[in-house]
């Protein structure tokens, strides 16, 4: 009797501790209002990106030597993309693309994605159409891929990390 009423007890604290775990999983960690204030920051983030505003956007970054934006690369030792880490080299890396020419960003809204990591980290990942001719780029529009990672500074929302990817073309049909 002791053997199975242990048993029983056992089975329940475990299947407990799952269930337990199984909600916490589902909780979403940002409410609606905080990720369409993310959403929002983003529409931000890409206007002054057109508009070549340089100081706004450097306002938009979280200052820290661990910011990272991930771009096209001009300099052949650092490969075709690369990674440039805290705000003096993002601001050169973004002063010396949008100055290159014209630079136009043009996000696909409705395929736009914010989720909440934790309570003060987020993504967000959109599919986006560049238009750029920095560093040997022709200057027509290409499919590219943004994720930002969003940091929660006091009451405001920085870009902790930018990476850009270029959509390669679609491979031909063999045979």
């Amino acid at each position: 009797m002791y053997k199975t009423l242990l048993t029983t007890l056992t089975a329940m604290a475990l299947s407990m501790g799952t269930v337990g775990a199984a909600s916490a999983v589902k909780e979403e960690p940002l409410d609606s209002t905080t990720l369409g204030t993310i959403k929002s920051e983003f529409g931000r983030l890409m206007e002054l990106a057109n508009k070549h505003d340089f100081k706004a956007l450097h306002e938009m970054f979280w200052q820290s030597p661990s910011t990272l934006l991930v771009a096209k690369s001009a300099i052949q030792s650092e490969g075709n993309w690369a990674g440039y880490w805290g705000n003096e080299a993002i601001d050169q890396k973004l002063h010396d693309i949008g100055s290159s020419g014209p630079v136009v960003l043009e996000p696909d809204y409705s395929k736009l994605k914010v989720v909440g990591l934790t309570r003060d980290v987020a993504e967000s990942y959109v599919p986006m159409n560049i238009t750029v001719s920095y560093a040997g780029q022709d200057g027509t529009a290409k499919p590219f891929l943004m994720i930002i990672n969003w940091l929660r500074v006091g009451k405001d929302w920085k870009v902790a990390s930018e990476i850009i990817l270029p959509v390669p073309p679609v491979p031909a049909m063999k045979g």
